[in-house]
């Protein structure tokens, strides 16, 4: 007969060749995964988002530098500013690839603990970008901006430039989940302002009369927006503005204009990418921090690749800690005491 019926353990062998064979088409053309070789090797990039122009750059530079190390680099990014499940996705994925390291900017700085774990167990070594774990110790190293400074630098500088008035503070955050780096960025312009804080490890549990209020924004602009304009609703009298990130403050600019307030509202923020610094020059930032991703993945990246040049035995240390990878005051307006950049040397050093 011309349609006979392959007998069934032949069928169950050619439905799980194409399986793999499929399975492997899927990973080497696609699922976030970049750069193979090999006898490279293997070291991951694991980011929050793949379209934020600080995770862009801050892959840039690792791509950069691991051709220059001839490292296999594979990049991974979350589907947003808090997913933690495809963060641990990536690691389990990059640790059955056999990778030697691993670089993470952690979603969640404590879900994230136990997958970074199971990688270490299996002697990969971790390394931290820009958000810190919580404990730091779960990795092997840190190489961020000190974000709690950066939010301190621009809350004495709002301070400064405050004298004289009644502040009437708004601070637009990242979510409402308490994730480090929207703690440390909130809580240091909160010191830096003159606020006590209470706890320094937590947002909102201040009690000063001056602070109209915390929006959560996803750190983005739409949610600057739409933050702001629910805070100015419920208090016109508004004059200060904290954000955690220059998206944020762009965002907020925009309600804040529409209510024809752009003139009575200062707006601070944190980043230093090249939209946030031309804000600052044309006047919708007051200050921002800048911080230096490439610089961050490009040391993370060295460190791994020498973990591995030494044989990529074990990873049961926190290794060297935290590295400050630096960060500036961006003004146009200075003040008395507090070092800072003008806007054009920012726009000399800044990313995105």
């Amino acid at each position: 007969m011309a349609d006979r019926v392959k007998p069934r353990h032949r069928a169950l062998a050619a439905s799980s060749a194409g399986t793999a064979l499929l399975l492997l088409l899927l990973t080497s053309c696609g699922n976030g995964i970049s750069g193979h070789g090999d006898d490279k090797t293997i070291v991951g990039l694991v980011t929050k988002t793949d379209d934020n122009p600080f995770y862009v750059k801050m892959r840039e530079g690792a791509q950069k530098k691991a051709s220059q190390l001839g490292v296999d680099l594979r990049t991974f990014a979350g589907k947003g500013q808090a997913d933690n499940d495809s963060q641990v996705k990536a690691i389990e994925n990059l640790v059955a690839a056999g990778a030697k390291g691993i670089l993470i900017t952690p979603a969640d700085s404590g879900a994230i603990i136990p997958a970074i774990e199971r990688a270490r167990k299996a002697g990969v070594m971790v390394v931290a970008l820009d958000s810190p774990t919580e404990p730091a110790s779960a990795v092997d190293a840190t190489y961020a901006t000190d974000n709690r400074l950066a939010g301190r630098m621009i809350g004495k500088w709002a301070r400064a430039r405050m004298d004289g008035k009644r502040p009437r503070v708004a601070l637009l955050d990242l979510s409402s989940e308490q994730v480090k780096v929207d703690v440390l960025r909130d809580q240091g312009f909160l010191e830096g302002f003159g606020v006590d804080v209470r706890n320094p490890n937590r947002i909102g549990d201040e009690r000063d009369s001056r602070i109209v209020g915390h929006e959560v924004t996803g750190a983005n602009e739409e949610g600057g927006r739409d933050a702001m304009e629910k805070l100015l609703q419920k208090n016109g009298s508004i004059n200060l503005v904290y954000t955690i990130n220059e998206p944020t403050a762009a965002g907020a600019y925009q309600a804040v204009k529409a209510a024809g307030k752009q003139k009575d509202i200062t707006i601070v923020s944190v980043d230093g990418g090249c939209p946030g610094v031309k804000n600052v020059a044309g006047g919708v930032i007051g200050a921002t921090s800048m911080q230096f991703p490439v610089k961050m993945a490009a040391e993370g990246l060295a460190a791994v690749a020498e973990h591995a040049k030494d044989g990529g035995k074990g990873s049961g240390s926190s290794g060297p800690g935290f590295t400050n990878t630096g960060v500036s005051l961006i003004t146009d307006t200075p003040v008395s005491g507090l070092d800072s950049q003008k806007s054009d040397w920012g726009l000399r050093h800044c990313w995105g």
